[in-house]
């Protein structure tokens, strides 16, 4: 074999590679991502479960759900990173909304008080919002309507 020809073959082997380690590291991306997506998917379920465990007259008491917002859904490191918003409305007809936001630092923002959450129905929504990887901005909500009942 000539120089030039081991000189080409060794680009070519190097040129792989460094293609192999690149698809590689996209692959990892791609498996934190949907971590990260499966993380908040059960971030908001945990959250939406806990509010459907309360007495409805616990879960139209603005502290009562503000004080139970200051901890995580669940203990996953995801909850440290990302911003949780739970809105409460009367239902069918909302008249104004209750929203809090979870900061990931645990700070507990009530941004709006509805005039009357009713005595019957009331629709929970539920989201939680993160940046990913490249700072694009993700969310998962969940919405339920809980009825002012007695559980059995």
């Amino acid at each position: 074999m000539t120089l030039p020809e081991v000189m080409v073959a060794i680009l070519l082997l190097g040129l792989f590679i460094g293609s192999v380690f690149e698809l590689n590291a996209i692959c990892l991306r791609y498996i934190d991502t949907s971590k990260e997506s499966v993380a908040a998917l059960q971030s908001v379920h945990d959250r939406a479960e806990v509010l459907r465990n309360l007495s409805f007259g616990d879960l139209t008491t603005t502290g009562t759900v503000q004080s139970l917002l200051g901890s995580a859904a669940n203990s996953s490191d995801f909850c440290k990173k990302a911003t949780e918003t739970v809105s409460i409305a009367a239902y069918p007809t909302p008249n104004g909304t209750t929203q809090f936001t979870r900061a990931p630092d645990g700070t507990v923002t009530l941004n709006s008080t509805a005039t009357d959450l009713g005595t019957t129905l009331v629709q929970v929504d539920v989201s939680t919002s993160w940046n990913m990887l490249g700072g694009r901005a993700r969310s998962e909500q969940t919405s339920t309507i809980i009825s002012n009942g007695t559980k059995k």
